[in-house]
């Protein structure tokens, strides 16, 4: 009998036991299946007409497809490449838990300088109110309020010595009229009716006209959004009216049209009119709108002559609908500038502004 090398014995016993677990095994593919990241952005956009109310203390912001204004995620809450999370108190969209799909993170603190006010230190990101009016938040050392006595609204426009007064158990102060028995004696119909409820006869032809400036627009190049509060209408109530504004173009270096010797250019018009778009929908005929120009120095352009005109817009699907916009007339060019819409800028006009810090 011939005798087989030992290593020859052992590789065969191996091999058999190495053949007969790898028949028993399922066969795996080699090439695993490609995975599809899920998209949160839809285009055209599709954006409501009215944006969303947020709460107090709770940005308004662009969603993350630059399409649509939302409300802010705030800290703790799911976030994705729509849902953005509240970049106005340091927060960013952490996607470290979502390995390997990174589509769904939770809004993070970014590291930032806290805050100290009234002895208190508060931490970058954080909300907080001093007092029952305010709600403030701690943004990279400055501290941003939001007032919360927003509802209070004046008495009837036909009142001649409105006023504020202090109302036990509440907190914020109250509108009286002064002259309230007076115009009862000649005014009884609209005693009868409460305050912005039912209107009379009377009522509509008494109607004073009471409308504020247009503030500032939403975004300093591009289309954004103006606002004001007005009672010219059918009704005479106060209510809150929007008009689209378009700055300047963001993909045009203005500089570039800047007269050798000067260092600024007020108002700005391209060569050739084009139309206006919205969410993938474009006027019904085209315009050359006149826009604010820009300095090389500090100063800042803004319009001081402008008015407001209807346009039609026409949508691919045969929808429309007409929105009002703010057609430029003239610009000028100054040393007062500041972020528009910044919630700290504003601040120091509310007639209690001492309380924040007291």
């Amino acid at each position: 009998m011939r005798w087989l090398p030992i290593w020859i014995l052992a590789a065969s016993s191996i091999c058999q036991v190495f053949c007969q677990n790898t028949t028993t095994m399922s066969p795996v593919s080699a090439v695993t299946e490609a995975y599809t990241r899920r998209q949160f952005c839809k285009w055209p956009c599709d954006c409501p007409q009215v944006p969303p109310a947020c709460p107090a203390g709770v940005s308004l912001l662009t969603d993350g497809c630059d399409c649509c204004k939302t409300c802010a995620k705030q800290r703790g809450e799911n976030c994705t490449e729509a849902d953005t999370c509240d970049t106005h108190k340091g927060l960013y969209c952490d996607y470290s838990g979502d390995s390997p799909r990174y589509e769904v993170g939770v809004c993070g603190q970014m590291t930032g300088v806290g805050c100290v006010l009234n002895g208190i230190r508060y931490v970058n990101g954080q909300s907080f109110q001093p007092n029952c009016k305010y709600n403030c938040t701690c943004v990279n050392g400055d501290v941003g309020c939001v007032p919360l006595c927003t509802n209070s609204r004046p008495p009837l426009v036909w009142c001649q010595n409105p006023k504020r007064v202090k109302m036990t158990g509440k907190c914020c102060e109250q509108w009286i009229c002064d002259d309230f028995k007076r115009v009862r004696k000649t005014s009884p119909r609209h005693i009868a009716s409460p305050a912005y409820g039912g209107e009379s006869e009377s009522w509509h032809n008494n109607c004073i006209v009471q409308t504020t400036s247009w503030s500032p627009c939403s975004k300093t190049c591009g289309l954004g959004i103006s606002t004001r509060i007005s009672n010219e209408n059918d009704k005479c109530r106060l209510r809150k009216e929007r008009r689209l504004c378009d700055m300047r173009p963001c993909d045009v270096d203005i500089t570039q049209h800047i007269r050798t010797g000067k260092k600024c250019l007020s108002v700005y018009r391209e060569a050739e009119p084009k139309n206006f778009t919205i969410s993938g929908c474009l006027s019904k005929r085209p315009y050359r709108p006149k826009y604010c120009g820009v300095c090389t120095d500090d100063r800042c352009c803004i319009p001081y002559k402008s008015k407001t005109i209807q346009v039609e817009f026409e949508c691919p699907d045969g929808s429309g609908f007409t929105w009002n916009v703010m057609w430029i007339n003239a610009c000028f060019c100054n040393l007062s500038c500041r972020k528009p819409n910044d919630i700290f800028a504003d601040l120091q006009s509310y007639h209690d502004y001492t309380e924040i810090v007291n």
